[in-house]
C-alpha cells in the first residue's frame, strides 16, 4: 500500500492502522508499540486465589492489538512479545519471562487470538458494538482453548481442575474486557470518519 493510498476515510477491508500513513517505518513501529503495549497490561496483574493464573490486562491489550493491526502486524506483535518474553525480557504477567510458567499457553494463545481478531476487524467486525462483542468472546475462547489445556499439562492438573483454575474465574473479567472493547473500538472508528 502505498502512502497516498492511505487516507483518513475508512475503507472496507482497513483497520485503524490503515488510516496511517503506509510505510515499512509505521508497520515495524506498530508492531514494536503493540508488543510493549501487551508487556505494560501484563503489569495490570492481581492474583487469582488457587490459581497460577493472575488477573492481567494482557488479553484485552493482546486482542485490542489484533483488532487495531490486523491480522499481520498483530500476530508480529504478539510473537515479538511471546518470544522477547521467552528471552528473558521480564514483561510477562508479574514482572515474569520464560516458556516454563504455567500460564505461558495464554501467551501462545493470545497469537492465534490477535491473528483471528485482526483478520474479523479486516471484514469490519471492530466497528459496531454488536459485531466487536462476538470478535472479542472469540478471541478470549482462542486464548482458553490454547490456555486451559497447556495448564494442565505444565501442573499435571487434571481438565476439570484446569477449567476451574484457569477459566472459571476469569469469565467476570474477561465479559467486562469485551464490553471495554465493546465501546472503544467503535468509538475509534467513528471519531476516525470525522
Amino acid at each position: 500500500m502505498s502512502t497516498a493510498a492511505a487516507t483518513a476515510t475508512a475503507r472496507p477491508g482497513q483497520v485503524l492502522a490503515d488510516l496511517l500513513p503506509a510505510s515499512r517505518v509505521r508497520d515495524i513501529a506498530l508492531v514494536l508499540g503493540g508488543a510493549a503495549l501487551t508487556g505494560l497490561a501484563a503489569q495490570l496483574s492481581v492474583p487469582v486465589p488457587g490459581s497460577p493464573v493472575p488477573v492481567t490486562g494482557q488479553t484485552f491489550a493482546a486482542l485490542l492489538v489484533g483488532a487495531s493491526l490486523g491480522a499481520g502486524r498483530g500476530f508480529l506483535a504478539l510473537a515479538l512479545y511471546a518470544v522477547a518474553g521467552v528471552a528473558g525480557v521480564p514483561w510477562f504477567a508479574e514482572g515474569t519471562s520464560g516458556a516454563a510458567a504455567p500460564s505461558f499457553g495464554y501467551v501462545l494463545g493470545m497469537l492465534l487470538a490477535s491473528a483471528a481478531v485482526g483478520a474479523l476487524a479486516r471484514r469490519g467486525a471492530d466497528r459496531s458494538v454488536l459485531r466487536t462483542a462476538g470478535t472479542m468472546l472469540l478471541g478470549e475462547a482462542i486464548i482458553y482453548a490454547v490456555g486451559v489445556p497447556y495448564l494442565a499439562l505444565a501442573t499435571g492438573m487434571s481438565a476439570a481442575a484446569a477449567i476451574a483454575a484457569g477459566l472459571t474465574p476469569f469469565l467476570i473479567g474477561d465479559a467486562l474486557k469485551a464490553a471495554l472493547a465493546m465501546g472503544a473500538l467503535p468509538a475509534a472508528w467513528k471519531i476516525a470518519k470525522r
